[in-house]
């Protein structure tokens, strides 16, 4: 097993890896959720006496204390690997990604964790990235070119504190200004704007969820001011003091 990197948000730290795996090294548990995203060959899993198989784009997450067990078919398998104790993966202990999102994701993370100087800001939002495309509802079948939802949500945090308009978007997802907004209505629910305004408020209540500074979530999340996430927070009726 390799580790490539690892990110800390908060008092509730995260460690995001890519893994190498091969023969099995035996049973084992841990006090913390383990999210398995399968990149390159196929992982056979054990966990609680219950194998399961999870082939490239799979992923499943281990809940804290339950033995599990992991060994590569036909040599080897690669995977991205998030280590944590966030109490949102609760809800999905013991069950495998729903859809393809998580997939796109890993495989966008697992590039950047490849590279020599990996990309800091993207893997620091890697793990509620994660969690929200591993939960995310399926979206109506697209029409025309595909739109990656979230490889464009991840691209999205990893660019805050330049400005971000219809047009960045749609130039990302290779799409005219007026087929994104279009597309974004019809697959999203939302306009542009008011998708690009969720996504900032989601990752900002949870870095505020997890005990960050609201000074220090406004500069992630884009804000110019803490003020302006505070009211932000207030109008969205997401504030926690």
């Amino acid at each position: 097993m390799t580790w490539r990197s690892a990110v800390s948000s908060g008092p509730t730290p995260a460690a995001l890896s890519l893994r190498d795996y091969g023969p099995s090294r035996g049973s084992h548990a841990h006090d913390h959720f383990q999210v398995l995203v399968a990149l390159q060959g196929v992982l056979a899993l054990e966990v609680e006496g219950r194998g399961r198989r999870l082939a490239a784009g799979q992923g499943f997450v281990v809940a804290p204390g339950d033995r599990h067990d992991f060994e590569a078919e036909a040599g080897a398998s690669r995977c991205l690997v998030l280590d944590t104790r966030d109490a949102a993966w609760t809800p999905h202990a013991g069950r495998a990604a729903e859809g393809p999102r998580a997939a796109a994701l890993a495989h966008y993370l697992g590039l950047c964790l490849a590279q020599p100087q990996p990309a800091a800001l993207a893997l620091a939002q890697a793990p509620w990235l994660l969690c929200e495309a591993w939960t995310a509802p399926p979206s109506r079948p697209p029409r025309g070119r595909p739109i990656d939802w979230a490889a464009l949500s991840a691209w999205a945090a990893a660019h805050w504190q330049g400005p971000l308009g219809v047009e960045d978007l749609a130039a990302r997802a290779c799409l005219s200004p007026s087929q994104f907004a279009q597309r974004c209505r019809d697959e999203q629910g939302l306009s542009p704007l008011a998708w690009l305004r969720a996504l900032r408020l989601a990752q900002a209540r949870h870095l505020r969820a997890q005990g960050l500074a609201v000074a220090d979530t406004a500069r992630r999340t884009g804000y110019r001011s803490p003020s302006a996430l505070t009211a932000a927070l207030r109008r969205d009726g997401g504030w926690r003091t």
